[in-house]
């Protein structure tokens, strides 16, 4: 899944993105792209239960 994160704009940002998804899933892969802000993910967890994670963190997604 792919995700645009407006506010992720540093590698201390991806940083906090990949920390809230992998809360969710440790085994999730993240690759953040923070100059694009632009975050794909692969996971077994539902969608909205990482949207919900990021939101929590501070890093919703658009």
């Amino acid at each position: 899944m792919q995700f645009h994160i407006e506010t992720m704009t540093c590698g201390g940002c991806a940083r906090g993105v990949t920390k809230a998804i992998q809360g969710v899933d440790a085994a999730a892969t993240v690759q953040a792209d923070p100059p694009n802000r632009r975050v794909d993910v692969t996971t077994t967890a539902p969608r909205d239960r990482i949207v919900a994670a990021l939101t929590e963190a501070g890093f919703a997604p658009a």
